[in-house]
């Protein structure tokens, strides 16, 4: 059985839009369904409130005249999530913070200054079943998990590049160049292990790592087979080369941006196969798509940024040139 999809809204972002019609170009849903939206650029963060609008913001300063800002020194943040006791953390890429949010009293403390440890940057912070706060390395090839008061109780690679198809333990394992981090249903984190063109998934309870999608190649094949034989699309003059954001959904099912091949994929949690669900090979970066169209896989995606699933949905943003973009929300309709 194949997941069928489709398109239930397609909006349009212009040059230093946030958000738009009640969406933000690039935004997460927490497991309680709250709704943030990133912005990198202006280097703040916000909840979207039910009226479409920002109910709060943290920046250095405030950014958005008549709503409440919490100070915390953000610098290109990249991913919020909620910790046991409700409080928020939230990543930098850009220096490397860790920072905890008390809604309660609209403050936030930094919890764990990344290049104090020696970290080159910091991705996503995902928080794990047990509290503990997981935080992926981009170029410094690394996984960390923080307990929740910011102690470091694991990192997981030795900071050099390197790709193990089969399962590797917790001291043997690399990575390289790491884009996206997720937590599946199953409790395991979903790894997007960039350059290495793959999807790995970090088991604590056996204390390894193993290869769910790609075979460390670039290229675009494997539709209808096993993920792990895949290949992912790259580009070698780009800066960041292969695939860079991941999402998954209540069963396990696994989504790749797969952007220099300009679709997004599907790994079938059940079968683990992998399928092309949106998008086509020939992406035009100077065209929005149609108000109008239905078909995902005609979507034009030049440049897929941050997948987020939640609730059937799938938002699927992509940059355009000129610092436009567009927002696709993808809906499953069944199975066929």
């Amino acid at each position: 059985m194949v997941t069928a999809w489709t398109i239930e809204r397609i909006v349009h972002f212009a040059p230093g839009d946030v958000l738009n019609d009640g969406f933000a170009h690039f935004g997460f849903h927490d497991r309680a369904g709250s709704f943030y939206a990133i912005s990198h650029q202006r280097h703040f963060l916000g909840l979207v409130g039910s009226d479409g609008r920002f109910e709060w913001t943290v920046a250095a300063q405030q950014v958005i005249e008549g709503v409440p800002n919490i100070a915390a020194d953000l610098e290109f943040p990249m991913f919020v999530d909620v910790l046991p006791d409700r409080t928020l953390v939230a990543s930098n890429f850009g220096n490397a913070r860790l920072y905890r949010i008390d809604l309660d009293r609209m403050v936030a403390r930094l919890l764990a200054d990344g290049q104090a440890l020696g970290m080159a940057d910091m991705g996503n912070c995902v928080v794990d079943r047990e509290g503990f706060v997981w935080v992926n390395e981009v170029t410094g090839c690394r996984v960390w998990r923080f307990d929740p008061d910011g102690g470091v109780e694991r990192v997981l690679g030795d900071g050099r590049p390197g790709f193990q198809s089969d399962p590797v333990g917790f001291n043997e394992v690399n990575f390289n160049w790491i884009y996206d981090l997720r937590l599946g249903p199953d409790g395991r984190l979903y790894v997007l292990d960039g350059k290495n063109f793959a999807v790995r998934a970090i088991d604590l309870r056996e204390r390894h790592v193993v290869t769910v999608a790609g075979n460390g190649s670039p290229g675009y094949s494997g539709d209808g087979e096993d993920a792990r034989v895949a290949t992912f699309g790259g580009d070698p003059t780009a800066r960041f080369d292969g695939p860079i954001s991941l999402s998954l959904d209540e069963v396990g099912n696994v989504y790749v941006g797969d952007r220099f091949n300009h679709v997004v994929r599907m790994i079938d949690a059940v079968t683990g196969t992998i399928s092309t669900i949106a998008g086509r090979r020939a992406a035009d970066e100077n065209r929005p798509n149609g108000a109008g169209e239905q078909d995902p896989r005609q979507l034009n995606l030049p440049q897929i940024s941050s997948l987020d699933y939640h609730g059937g949905r799938l938002f699927v943003p992509t940059d355009l040139s000129g610092d436009r973009g567009d927002l696709a929300v993808l809906r499953k309709t069944g199975t066929d």
